[in-house]
């Protein structure tokens, strides 16, 4: 038994009883964060064992939201997820349940409606299988609202670039007014041949053959030589109209066709740097030689005929009698010659300027050609054959794969690690079937410098086949775009989405959020479980229905100020509960603006208010309640000499009345204590996941903070009196010794100590043991002693001492002496120990302490004496009762 299942079994033993297996088991379903699966095998109704399908039993809530199915999908798994084939999770569901042993196994699965990169644990249980898997939209997640909109709007520019791109890319190449070749190898094998190059020779094949056994009849020309040299000196070749004879009709004709070519041959070199073929970029001139030598020829004629003009002229002056009369005939035939020869000029130049515009219109062409390819955005290669060998490769392409050599070579030779993923199968198939395929974002493991280690790489890609002349599959042509930022980029928002809603989701309060026209577009399931309505109905406007009729124009005024000013929004209203009941509610919102100032949305909070309005409105019927009860005190004064009974009876309503104003202190600092730690929070958050452009943002966050500290510190305040007012009536005295608990006391503010170099005198010779209230007596020196550091004079070393003594009569003293700031007591002597009463405002204070420490010794029945001299420091002189310990 492995240590697990030891571990199981005893815990069973242990917990069984307090948790019942079927509640415990349901429990851990519903409440799981991870996908939960229960399959039943499915077998070959032949009768050979073989699992050929599962049914799904039981999907749990987070297994149902993942996958998008009800619990029990009447659909089998393979009818739903037929993917799961391909990619190997049904053959990991069947090796595990045969097995019998737990397994793990992690896809990235992007088919059946599902896009993820998947968690997948399983193992058997009885006749079935149970499966545990996660999604990595569960993970933990950061982002903000700017980054989804520049996040979206370049991955969209990216995907529409890189498209046009390809597009444009091969319309130029396959249709460029230019013939187009590869060779590969020192014999010139043809690897790649465009339908402008194909021409040349009608149907005759090319791909995968030498030049010399495609090509015989250019046996004896220039050809091959090039060819030869170009490839073992590695230098480009340019040829300007050179004469090449070629059967274009494959009749095998007596004497070949004379054309003229314009060409370059550019050698090809693999990674190595060494020449492996020979790119070939051509285009026919024959027009432009034709007229050339038409021009050159008439112009031979024409000369040919002035010479014979001249001779004719030198007969017919020898025989004037015989030609006179034909002088005029001659002279009409010498300006027909000259007009002649004017036009043929004038076609012959005409001529040479459309060849010469051909000619710059194929080269810019060429031009254009070369610089999309090798410059293209994406990466583009083809491979040939079956083998799938690397024909053609652009820089882009290279560069997602560094430090390969890849022209070629096999595919499966320089990928070993594609046998192991889809992609080989998917080349082989578009191969054998020419069916295109594209890739949506399928992530590979690639390094992105030859000598870094591998990372994710997220690539959109086609696979076209393609085709020789007769229809035949020779190739697939290759074009992939990285798109691995934009995937992150989408990831990363979703992960902030995610976080947010989980944050959201996770706080007391309502969270909602809206357009920059005031439309809610968000609401946590706080607002949904609190108002009963859907998201259809909340949407937009329509959470005004769930406002108080009277509170809503007001609610509606205030906001579309907001909304004007992009000022923060506060306003109080009574929202309808589900079950028509009305809660008061306090309503805040903040704009997130951009670097122009524009509000991108708003982030709103609504905190539940009602108690706290209830406990004002308490607070104001108390406070009247305490006046009318003075008022009747006083006449109760005024009347204490006539009747001691109706004294007895004031006096026993007074303390009946001040023990309920105790309790109710108590109540009410007790029950605002959640709530205010809810708002700091909600506050915090909101901080750390919004962006405030307004200017003075952040003097509305500081005095928000200050707010809450001084609202924390009154509540805890008040705690404290009641709780040591009732903490003295409660305890019992005992023999406390005064040295150990005033260094506990000390090391307790070690910070603060530190802080200020503060120096103790400690002194209990006189009398060493006390007898008082041990908790009591720890919170009378704790706030002496923080106030005597707290309210110490700059610039000096605080010096603090602590003793007892006797007095006249033999009473303990306690002493607690400090060099402070002091206090003018002929101003302030009166009010020392008024409760909210502070002297010094340069440090935080909530105004309890003193108050806090003298109501602490006189409920024991104890005294205190106080002097001081503004500057000089301050001596408290404790006066306890009864006797020392």
């Amino acid at each position: 038994m492995s240590q697990s299942a030891g571990t199981l079994s005893s815990l069973t033993a242990d917990v069984l009883t307090a948790f019942p297996a079927e509640e415990l088991a349901f429990g851990l379903l519903e409440a799981s964060l991870t996908g939960v699966a229960l399959y039943l095998p499915v077998y070959d109704p032949a009768g050979s064992g073989q699992i050929i399908d599962l049914t799904i039993e039981l999907l749990n809530p987070a297994a149902r939201r993942i996958l998008n199915l009800d619990a029990r999908p009447q659909k089998s798994y393979l009818t739903l997820f037929p993917h799961t084939l391909a990619t190997g999770v049904f053959d990991f569901h069947c090796r595990t349940f045969e097995s019998g042993q737990p397994g793990r196994f992690s896809v990235n699965y992007q088919a059946d409606g599902l896009d993820n990169y998947f968690h997948l644990s399983a193992r058997r249980v009885g006749a079935g299988l149970l499966v545990s898997f996660t999604d990595t939209a569960d993970h933990d997640r950061t982002a903000v609202e700017v980054a989804l909109r520049e996040s979206q709007g370049q991955e969209k520019v990216a995907r529409a670039e890189a498209e046009q791109q390809w597009a444009r890319l091969e319309r130029f190449f396959m249709q460029a007014p230019a013939m187009i070749a590869i060779f590969e190898g020192p014999g010139h094998v043809f690897r790649l041949v465009n339908s402008q190059y194909q021409r040349l020779v009608g149907n005759r094949p090319l791909l995968g053959k030498p030049i010399r056994e495609a090509m015989p009849e250019l046996e004896g020309q220039p050809i091959f030589d090039l060819l030869d040299e170009v490839y073992h000196t590695g230098k480009t070749y340019h040829a300007n109209e050179m004469l090449v004879q070629l059967d274009h009709d494959n009749t095998h004709p007596r004497e070949l066709e004379k054309r003229y070519y314009n060409f370059i041959y550019q050698p090809t070199h693999d990674g190595t740097g060494n020449v492996d073929g020979i790119f070939v970029f051509a285009y026919e001139v024959t027009t432009l030689v034709r007229a050339r030598q038409q021009v050159e020829d008439a112009q031979l004629e024409l000369q040919t005929l002035n010479m014979q003009l001249g001779s004719t002229n030198e007969e017919l002056q020898a025989a004037n009698e015989e030609t006179r009369a034909n002088i005029e005939e001659l002279s009409l035939a010498q300006q027909s010659l000259q007009q002649l020869n004017r036009e043929l000029e004038g076609r012959v130049e005409h001529r040479t300027h459309e060849a010469q515009q051909a000619l710059a219109e194929a080269e810019r062409q060429r031009a254009r050609l070369e610089r999309f390819f090798m410059q293209a955005p994406a990466a583009i290669c083809i491979l040939d054959g079956p083998d799938l060998v690397y024909e053609l490769v652009n820089p882009q392409y290279q560069q997602l794969f560094p430090g390969r050599t890849l022209l070629g070579h096999p595919l499966e030779k320089v990928m070993p690690e594609f046998t192991s993923e889809p992609i080989l199968g998917i080349l082989r198939q578009v191969y054998q079937t020419g069916e295109t395929y594209e890739g949506k974002e399928v992530k590979l493991r690639l390094p992105r410098q030859s000598d870094e280690t591998p990372e994710d790489v997220y690539l959109n890609f086609v696979y076209q086949a393609r085709f020789d002349e007769q229809g035949a599959i020779d190739g697939i042509l290759v074009f992939a775009y990285d798109v691995t930022a934009q995937v992150l980029a989408r990831r990363q928002i979703e992960r902030s989405e995610q976080e947010f809603r989980t944050v959201t989701n996770a706080i007391p309060h309502m969270v909602w959020t809206a357009t920059p026209d005031g439309n809610v577009d968000y609401y946590n399931e706080q607002w949904y479980h609190y108002t009963g309505s859907s998201p259809e109905q909340a949407q937009g406007r329509g959470w005004m229905q769930s406002y108080h009729p009277v509170d809503l124009p007001l609610v509606q005024e205030k906001w579309e100020q907001a909304l004007q000013t992009g000022e923060p929004y506060l306003q109080e209203a009574r929202l309808r509960r589900a079950d028509g009941a009305y809660r008061w509610f306090m309503v805040r919102a903040l704009s997130v603006r951009d670097e122009q100032g524009q509000v991108l949305k708003w982030f709103g909070t609504i905190t539940d208010i009602h108690q706290q309005r209830g406990l004002a409105e308490a607070l104001q019927l108390t406070s009247r309640k305490l006046a009318t009860t003075n008022k009747d005190l006083r006449k109760a004064h005024d009347d204490v000499q006539t009747t001691n009974d109706e004294l007895g009876q004031a006096n026993e309503e007074l303390t009946r009345m001040n023990q309920d104003l105790d309790n109710f202190v108590y109540t009410a600092s007790h029950d605002l204590k959640q709530p205010v730690n809810n708002m700091a929070g909600v506050f915090e958050e909101l901080k750390r996941t919004a962006t405030f452009h307004d200017p003075e943002a952040a003097r509305l966050v500081r005095m928000f903070e200050e707010a809450l500290s001084q609202i924390h510190s009154t509540i805890q305040g008040l705690a404290e009196v009641v709780q040591a007012g009732r903490r003295t009536e409660q305890l019992r005295a005992e023999s406390v010794a005064l040295l150990p608990l005033t260094q506990g006391i000390i090391q307790s503010m070690h910070s603060q100590v530190a802080a200020t170099r503060a120096e103790f005198e400690l002194d209990f010779d006189a009398v060493p043991v006390v007898y008082f209230a041990r908790l009591g007596l720890q919170s009378v020196l704790y706030n002496l002693l923080s106030n005597a550091l707290k309210y110490a004079q700059p610039g000096r070393t605080p010096r603090v001492r602590v003793a007892t003594q006797r007095d006249g009569q033999g009473e303990v003293v306690l002493l607690v002496q400090d060099n402070g700031l002091g206090l003018d007591m002929s101003r302030y002597g009166s009010e020392l120990f008024q409760m909210f009463r502070r002297f010094h405002d340069h440090v935080n204070g909530s105004g309890l302490g003193l108050y806090l420490v003298n109501r602490i010794v006189q409920q024991a029945g104890g005294h205190i004496d106080v002097e001081s001299t503004l500057g000089e420091g301050t001596t408290f002189r404790i006066h306890l009762p009864g006797r020392a310990g």
